[in-house]
């Protein structure tokens, strides 16, 4: 397995609405994303996760992370910034490994 850190922003393609998820206040996971001139298709969820982080002594949820299966031989780390600043994207693709 060989995996790449890759750390860019991604492109949702398609709205995605989860009301399951969005009623706990987690983003939905879209159905595919566009990175560069490729289009990942989300084609099984293996596990999520968050993380946190402290300003002034308070802890914040900070990023939603998922770990999918592209269907391609290929996993990938993503992730969803909570606190994006104004037109900055919100989605990121982490790493992806080959299997």
């Amino acid at each position: 397995m060989k995996r790449q850190f890759v750390s860019q922003p991604l492109q949702a393609i398609g709205a995605s609405f989860d009301p399951a998820t969005m009623s706990h206040g987690e983003p939905a996971l879209p159905a595919a994303f566009q990175w560069n001139d490729e289009t990942l298709t989300v084609r099984t969820l293996l596990r999520t996760w968050r993380s946190t982080k402290t300003d002034r002594g308070d802890v914040y949820l900070a990023r939603h992370w998922f770990e999918i299966d592209l269907g391609d031989q290929r996993r990938a780390t993503i992730y969803f910034e909570r606190q994006a600043r104004r037109n900055a994207p919100r989605w990121w693709l982490y790493t992806i490994e080959e299997r």
